[in-house]
C-alpha cells in the first residue's frame, strides 16, 4: 500500500448490463474478471472501497503450493486424488501468475524462492515425524517435495518441508496492472460502490447500496467472506485476523526462502525488496492471530516485534506493523464454484485459509471454466455444495458453531463492558447501556464520544473494540466497522445504526456524557 499509487475508479451511477458481475475487487475478483474478459465475456468489477486495497493489499503474498501440513491431511481424510487434485490446481495457479506476469510484462517484484514449512524447536521428533509425512505426500503428489535438516534461517529448527521454486511478489502492482488490461479488454470497473442485494434469476441483478443496479447473466461472489447469507457459508467459515510486522535487515542476513510453522508459536517469515537499498530487504513476520473481536492486538503485536529481534539481531528498528483478515472452511479446503446447491447462475470464492494468492489465481482459473461448461478435473475438490466433506467437517462445524453461540448469547448475559460513557478515556472504546441498549462508544483524542449501535448489521451479535487498529469488531462472523460504524469488512453490508442521545438516556449515564456524544 505504500509503494503503489491510488486508484481513482468511478462509481456506479447509473443501471449497467453486462455478461458476467464481479462483487469484490481483491485477487479473487480481479483474477476472475481478467480471465473472464480474456475469454470474451463483457465484464463489470464492483468494489465496495478501491481495489487490491481490502485483505489482498496487506498480504505477505507469498505464492507457494506448500500450504503447511494441507497433503498428509487430504490424503488422510480425502484421499490420494485429493491431495493429487490439490497438489496440480494450486501448481496451475502459480504457473498462471508467471505467464500473466511474462506475457504483460509486468513488473512487480516477483522472486522464485523456496518454501518451507518447518519445525519450530529442534529436536521435537514427534514434529520431525509430522514433517516427513508431509514431504512424503507432498512428494507422491508429484510435487518437488523434500524433507531437510538444514534450512536458512539464523536460528536452528526441528527439520522442515522444502518446495523448491515458488514464488512472492508485490500484489498490488500486479493486480493494478491486471486491472488496467481488464479494461484494455473491455472491462469496467466500480470503485466505492459497495453491493447490498442480489437477485437471482435470469439473468440476475446486483443492487448497489447507492440504489443503482447492474443486471448480468452471471454473479460472481468474491467479496472474502461471502456478503449473502442464502448459502448458509458461514456456517461454514472461521474468520481469523493476523498481525504482521516488518524491519530492514542487511542483505546479507537474508535467510533466502519462505518459512512457516504450523499449530502453537505459529511464525511466518519471508522477505521483500525495500526502497532502492540493494543492501537491504524488509523482512516480514506474521503469526499472531487472533478472532476479531477478541483477545489483545498491541500484546500480539509486542510478541511479534521481541520474536523479530530476537531471532534476527541485524534487523533495525520495526518499520511497518499492521493486520490481515482471512477465513478458512471448516474442512480446510476453499469453497469455490455455484454460490449454493439451487444457484445455476451465481458463483462464489472464499475460505482460502491464508493463502490468498495462489487460491485466488485459481478462483479466477475454475470459475472462467465453470461458466464457459468445461470444469477441470479438479473441480468437486472445491466444490462448496461438497456433501461428503460436509460429514467429515461436522466437528469443525459444531466448534466454529459453539464460538459463534457464545458469543451470540453470552454476550448478552454480562454487563456492559463500562457502567457508564463518562468512564472511556480518550483514544478509547468500550460497549456500555445508554436508554436500556448496548452502545458501542468512541471517544476521541478530542473527547467527543462517538456512539452507535453494538449490535453487528449482519445476524445481530455484539461488537468488540479493537484498540490497535481503532475499529469494532464482530466475534461471530469478523464484519469490522469504523468508530463511525461505516463497515471496512465484511460480511455486513450495512454501516452500525448511528445512536441519538435523549435525555433518558443521559440519566443512564449517570448525567453525563463525557463531553457529548456525536451525532448527524
Amino acid at each position: 500500500m505504500d509503494t503503489c499509487p491510488a486508484t481513482t475508479y468511478p462509481s456506479l451511477n447509473t443501471a449497467a448490463e453486462v455478461d458476467v458481475a464481479v462483487v469484490g475487487g481483491g485477487i479473487a475478483g480481479l483474477s476472475t474478471a481478467w480471465e473472464l474478459a480474456r475469454a470474451g465475456h463483457s465484464v463489470a468489477v464492483l468494489e465496495a472501497d478501491r481495489i487490491a486495497a481490502g485483505v489482498t493489499g496487506y498480504t505477505t503474498a507469498k505464492v507457494s503450493v506448500l500450504h503447511t501440513l494441507v497433503y498428509d491431511r487430504l490424503r488422510r481424510t480425502r484421499g490420494p486424488d485429493a491431495a493429487r487434485f490439490y497438489a496440480r490446481s494450486q501448481q496451475g495457479a502459480l504457473d498462471r501468475l508467471r505467464e500473466i506476469v511474462a506475457e504483460l510484462g509486468i513488473d512487480c517484484d516477483l522472486e522464485r524462492l523456496s518454501a518451507f514449512t518447518y519445525a519450530a524447536e529442534p529436536g521435537d521428533a514427534e514434529g520431525a515425524k509430522t514433517l516427513r509425512a508431509e514431504a512424503k505426500a507432498a512428494a507422491e503428489t508429484g510435487l518437488r517435495a523434500t524433507y531437510v535438516e538444514e534450512t536458512g534461517l539464523p536460528f536452528p529448527a526441528g527439520g522442515a518441508v522444502r518446495v523448491a521454486d515458488q514464488a512472492q511478489f508485490h500484489p498490488r502492482k500486479y493486480l493494478l496492472a491486471l486491472a488496467e488490461d481488464f479494461r484494455r479488454l473491455g472491462g469496467v470497473i466500480f470503485e466505492r460502490t459497495r453491493v447490498t442485494d442480489l437477485s437471482e434469476g435470469n439473468p440476475c441483478q446486483v443492487t448497489a447500496e447507492s440504489g443503482h443496479t447492474v443486471t448480468a447473466q452471471r454473479v460472481v461472489v468474491a467479496t472474502h467472506y461471502p456478503i449473502f447469507d442464502r448459502a448458509l457459508l458461514f456456517s461454514r467459515l472461521t474468520p481469523s485476523r493476523e498481525l504482521v510486522v516488518a524491519a530492514p535487515l542487511p542483505l546479507a542476513d537474508d535467510p533466502g526462502g519462505m518459512y512457516i510453522t504450523e499449530g502453537e508459536g505459529k511464525r511466518s517469515v519471508r522477505t521483500a525488496p525495500y526502497g532502492d537499498d540493494a543492501s537491504q530487504r524488509l523482512l516480514i513476520v506474521t503469526g499472531e492471530a487472533f478472532t476479531p473481536g477478541t483477545g489483545d492486538p498491541a500484546a500480539g503485536f509486542t510478541r511479534l516485534d521481541a520474536w523479530l529481534h530476537e531471532r534476527f539481531p541485524s534487523a533495525g528498528p520495526t518499520a511497518y506493523r499492521w493486520a490481515a483478515q482471512d477465513n478458512s472452511s471448516t474442512d480446510t479446503v476453499p469453497l469455490i464454484g455455484s454460490l449454493h446447491k439451487g444457484s445455476r447462475h451465481t458463483y462464489v470464492a472464499t475460505g482460502f485459509g491464508g493463502w490468498g494468492m495462489t487460491n485466488g489465481i485459481l478462483a479466477g482459473q475454475l470459475l472462467t471454466a465453470l461458466i464457459a461448461g468445461t470444469p477441470p478435473v479438479w473441480a468437486g475438490l472445491y466444490d462448496p455444495r461438497r456433501l461428503k466433506s460436509m460429514v467429515r467437517e461436522a466437528a469443525g462445524l459444531l466448534t466454529a458453531q459453539a464460538k459463534v453461540a457464545k458469543h451470540f448469547v453470552g454476550d448478552r448475559l454480562t454487563t456492559g463492558h463500562v457502567d457508564s460513557v463518562a468512564e472511556i478515556a480518550p483514544g478509547s472504546g468500550a460497549v456500555v447501556r445508554i436508554g436500556g441498549e448496548r452502545c458501542a462508544v468512541y471517544r476521541g483524542p478530542d473527547g467527543i464520544a462517538h456512539a452507535v449501535s453494538a449490535r453487528c448489521t449482519h445476524l445481530g451479535c455484539l461488537v468488540s473494540f479493537n484498540a490497535a487498529e481503532t475499529s469494532w469488531e464482530c466475534p461471530c462472523h469478523g464484519s469490522r466497522f469504523d468508530v463511525e460504524g461505516a463497515v471496512l469488512q465484511g460480511p455486513a453490508v450495512l454501516p452500525l445504526e448511528r445512536v441519538l442521545p435523549h435525555t433518558d438516556r443521559d440519566k443512564d449515564t449517570g448525567g453525563d456524557m463525557g463531553g457529548g456524544v456525536k451525532q448527524d
